[in-house]
């Protein structure tokens, strides 16, 4: 199960990485951090129930805050957006 965090954190670093180099650098940030917590916990060599907590709670948190941005945060209707494609308009 430790192996697995190892397989978590090179895709957050590969994620932190692409961010970085397209100028998201609060995105780049988080994943760097995500990247430190996840080959940290790797190193533990805690239980494979403890590990499995660890996650569960991790997705918890990160499903309830994905949840929170898109209903109270995210803009709603027209406005402009940095994904937006110029030429189209």
């Amino acid at each position: 199960m430790d192996r697995m965090y190892r397989v978590l954190g090179f895709w957050t670093i590969a994620i932190a990485l692409m961010s970085f180099w397209a100028g998201l650098y609060p995105m780049a940030l988080l994943f760097f951090g995500l990247t430190a917590f996840f080959v940290a916990l790797s190193y533990m060599n805690l239980t494979e129930r403890a590990y499995l907590n660890i996650f569960f709670g991790f997705m918890f948190v990160s499903f309830v805050g994905f949840t929170y941005y898109t209903f109270f945060v995210m803009p709603v209707g027209p406005q402009e957006h940095s994904m937006m494609i110029q030429s189209f308009l």
